[in-house]
């Protein structure tokens, strides 16, 4: 029930606001949110996956083993033995990861409305922070890592406009998709 209609103090002040948002600092859950975090995590993993075994079949490394790389976070290079279990394993945890992300910028742009008002910009950021802390803390930090952070290669460019582009924005865009519905 709201508690506004059931007469509490200060109720007032909020139901006579011109922006509930404002004096609320953020919206409420959407019933629609598990529909963004869905659709962004589903297009930013499925983008950036296909990306990742464009990018390395070019260089003769076949998909079983970029998902066999993501599975390496939890085994280590044991991974590179597991067969289709452990790429299997890499593929669910590419896509979770996938869905935090989503999940992330929704819960930002839920109470940030510049987020939602300019998806391409902020998503774009947001998909090179990702990169950031994917590349120099989660995985230096994972199984995978070797307790360093990996030197810097021009290749990593594509990397990051590929975050940015293929990973960032899609979240930014599924999130204003759904809190545009909400409003």
């Amino acid at each position: 029930m709201d508690l506004c209609r059931r007469g509490n103090a200060g109720c007032n002040d909020v139901a006579s606001s011109t922006d509930y948002r404002t004096a609320m600092n953020a919206r409420a859950p959407s019933p629609m949110f598990p529909r963004a975090v869905l659709l962004g995590g589903a297009v930013a993993g499925t983008l950036d996956i296909l990306y990742a075994f464009a990018f390395w079949c070019m260089q003769g490394i076949p998909p079983v083993k970029i998902l066999q790389s993501v599975a390496a976070g939890w085994l280590g290079r044991e991974a590179f033995t597991g067969g289709g279990a452990s790429a299997l394993l890499g593929a669910v945890s590419h896509y979770g990861i996938a869905l935090v992300m989503a999940w992330t910028f929704y819960q930002a742009a839920r109470r940030v409305p510049a987020l939602e008002r300019h998806p391409l910009p902020y998503g774009a950021l947001y998909g090179v922070l990702l990169y950031a802390v994917m590349t120099y803390v989660v995985v230096p930090l994972s199984a995978a890592g070797e307790g360093a952070w990996p030197a810097w290669q021009w290749q990593q460019l594509a990397h990051v406009v590929a975050h940015a582009v293929l990973v960032g924005i899609p979240c930014a865009l599924a999130a204003r998709w759904v809190l545009a519905r909400h409003d």
